[in-house]
């Protein structure tokens, strides 16, 4: 073994020319594959921070009668269907080992009227807000105003929604009590300050598949932003969850208190023309009819309680984090979560946040995607280049190795001073590489690179870029290292084996 690292250490120092060109590559290729596993790194931190921890979780649950599971931007702003019974869900939730927390919430689409110009559109998100804060690590950050509170009523505008209302609507929202900020206005406003109109109230009118929906009158409380990617959160408002279920003609906290009689509760149940027109003609359901069934009179039987129970309303959504991460730990949980719903009988089923996040979530696919097969590509480039130098250094060695072949050096010796030779070069170029690659990521982090550009967002997994290098990313920096010199040297070694003490004559 010593007589093998002599001279391939020898071979190397005589051949400086095209060992430095191999040790070049080697080296450019580890520094591009590191940094490349870098940012794919970054960029899964980044996605996971701003997606899964701050606006989804790993799994989200939805109506076993949902159709479609890209629930959070749903292809042309379809509703998204109402779960059944959501406390019987939670009470399948809680007994979960793998859930750290959950939410549930309301998504929806609703029409902002204008009285003087075109409607305009939004995003809502219904949830009881201090929950939402708990569960998303406070990703809510006030601009104006304040936020609200579980049980409290309002409407908190996202300041990316604010400015798309202005430009599309030519009026400002402000929040109720607090004073217009001018230095938050967009460019477009500060040119129009003469002729600005000022709303502290909003009237939405919610999209239904059912034509059920109906207006409401919300106050503004705040004007918000998002932690991170808010380009891409902006376009949610959020507003409590009695308001969104009002909004949409949902089952609210308020309806599940109204207490029914025996004879209410059969009128209500009725199926048939001829069991209305009986019970309200019978003599138990004649004073009903007459006093007891006034709006009036239902409202005044609703239960009145210092503290309505929320879950008993209706949500579309819930949002569940768990306590471990990785692929592998969220597929196993994700089934079974969906075997406990299953098994429960109850209206729900669990889809990942990649499924619901839809086209979002693609499009990161198809960046880190991109990344990718860049650093493949760099891969195969050096893999190329260095078999093609290591096949012209066999080439032009054949005297000295059909010599050595005379003398009686066997093949495997012949294979093993190459093996070694290309082995030096891969460790020192590839591991100072490697090294240097470690160094550019760390100074890249440091320069908090930020960026407005939602794809570019996306790239880097929030607003800022920040590559990260883990263990296991050097680990497979140096797989990837040993697996291009191992196929760089299989044809050059062939080629060298093959060589015969009789070419080295004839080339004599």
């Amino acid at each position: 073994m010593e007589l093998i690292f002599k001279i391939a250490w020898r071979n190397i120092l005589r051949h400086k020319g095209k060992s430095i060109v191999i040790g070049i590559i080697l080296f450019l290729g580890a520094l591009i594959m590191t940094v490349g596993n870098g940012v794919l790194s970054g960029m899964d931190n980044g996605l996971r921070e701003n997606i899964v921890d701050r606006f989804t979780g790993q799994i989200v649950i939805v109506s076993t009668n949902q159709k479609f599971d890209s629930v959070i931007f749903p292809i042309f702003g379809k509703n998204l269907t109402v779960m059944s019974g959501y406390t019987n869900i939670r009470s399948v939730l809680e007994k979960q080992k793998d859930i750290q927390k959950f939410l549930p919430v309301c998504r929806g689409n609703a029409m902002i009227l204008n009285e003087n110009g075109d409607p305009g559109f939004t995003f809502l998100l219904g949830v009881n807000f201090d929950d939402y804060q708990n569960m998303f690590i406070s990703n809510v950050e006030i601009v104006e105003g304040k936020l609200i509170t579980n049980g409290e009523r309002g409407l908190l505008v996202a300041r990316k929604s604010r400015d798309n209302i202005y430009d599309q609507q030519g009026f400002w929202v402000y929040p109720e009590g607090f004073p217009v900020v001018e230095s938050n206005f967009t460019p477009s406003a500060r040119s129009n300050l003469s002729s600005m109109t000022y709303q502290s109230n909003m009237v939405f009118l919610g999209f239904s598949d059912n034509n059920s929906s109906s207006d409401i009158r919300c106050q503004v409380k705040g004007i918000v932003q998002y932690h991170n990617l808010n380009s891409l959160w902006g376009t949610f408002s959020i507003v409590d969850i009695e308001s969104f279920r009002e909004l949409f003609n949902y089952s609210s906290a308020k309806d599940a208190e109204v207490k029914l009689s025996t004879q209410q509760t059969k009128l209500i149940n009725a199926t048939s023309e001829d069991d209305i027109l009986a019970q309200m003609t019978s003599d138990t359901t004649a004073d009903v009819s007459s006093s007891t069934l006034s709006l009036n009179t239902i409202r005044t039987e609703t239960v009145k309680v210092e503290k309505l129970d929320l879950d008993k309303g209706s949500y579309n959504m819930v949002f569940v984090k768990l306590k471990h991460r990785g692929p592998v730990y969220e597929n196993l949980a994700l089934k079974e979560i969906n075997r406990a719903l299953s098994n429960a009988n109850v209206d729900g089923r669990a889809i990942t946040w990649k499924q619901a996040a839809g086209q979002i979530a693609d499009l990161a696919t198809i960046i880190r995607g991109a990344l990718f097969g860049f650093v493949l590509f760099i891969f195969f480039v050096a893999v190329i280049i260095i078999m093609n130098t290591l096949s012209m250094a066999a080439m032009e060695r054949v005297t000295e190795i059909g010599m050595m072949r005379a003398v009686g050096a066997k093949k495997d010796f012949i294979s093993n001073m190459f093996a070694l030779e290309t082995t030096l070069l891969s460790v020192v170029f590839g591991g100072a590489g490697i090294v240097v690659g470690a160094l550019v990521v760390w100074v890249l982090s440091l320069f908090h690179i930020t960026t407005t550009n939602e794809i570019l967002q996306l790239l880097f997994g929030g607003e800022y870029f920040r590559p990260v290098l883990y263990l296991r990313d050097i680990l497979g920096g140096i797989v990837q290292l040993v697996i291009v010199t191992l196929i760089a040297m299989i044809y050059p070694t062939r080629l060298a084996r093959r060589i015969t003490p009789l070419e080295a004559i004839a080339r004599d």
